[in-house]
């Protein structure tokens, strides 16, 4: 992937994040059904997979690691540890940050086919295979998480607003 324009940037505060994630567990609370655990797809599920868990009273989080991204490239799905609290995902939330291309998403749903997927955020090529998402943005828009940020200061925009 190329680097993003500034139109093509969407960065996720930490505040946003877990705003994001709560908006996400009131869909999930108004769906009504009894969840055994959660799966977070590592590394990006991770976070929202431990705000998600809080949110529904859940102990048991179970994690799936897939490599599916190297150096922003986007490569063929890998899985490095696999899910051991269930089969086939049946009544277990799987969570992840983002669905992108729908690469990781359509590999880890072969894997735990009756899993209840949801995650974060969502572009259009991969929004049809999850169940639910908060926030969808342009296929070729990248998202900065905020574990990818850092404060730093900006120059001011005028040549001349730092004389």
């Amino acid at each position: 992937m190329t680097h993003p324009t500034e139109n093509q940037k969407y960065l996720v505060s930490w505040d946003q994040l877990h705003r994001d994630c709560r908006s996400l567990t009131k869909q999930i609370i108004a769906m009504d059904r009894k969840w055994d655990g959660i799966i977070a797809i590592t590394r990006g599920g991770m976070i929202p997979a431990a705000i998600i868990a809080r949110e529904l009273g859940i102990r048991l989080v179970d994690t799936i690691s897939v490599r599916t991204y190297s150096h922003q490239q986007i490569s063929e799905p890998v899985i490095l540890n696999d899910v051991s609290a269930t089969q086939d995902g049946e009544n277990f939330l799987l969570i992840d940050d983002l669905v992108d291309t729908g690469k990781t998403a359509k590999f880890v749903r072969e894997r735990l086919p009756k899993a209840f997927f949801a995650t974060v955020y969502a572009k259009p090529e991969g929004k049809p295979l999850v169940d639910a998402f908060i926030t969808e943005v342009s296929q070729d828009t990248w998202i900065y998480f905020p574990w990818d940020l850092a404060l730093d200061y900006v120059k001011p925009l005028s040549k001349t607003a730092d004389e």
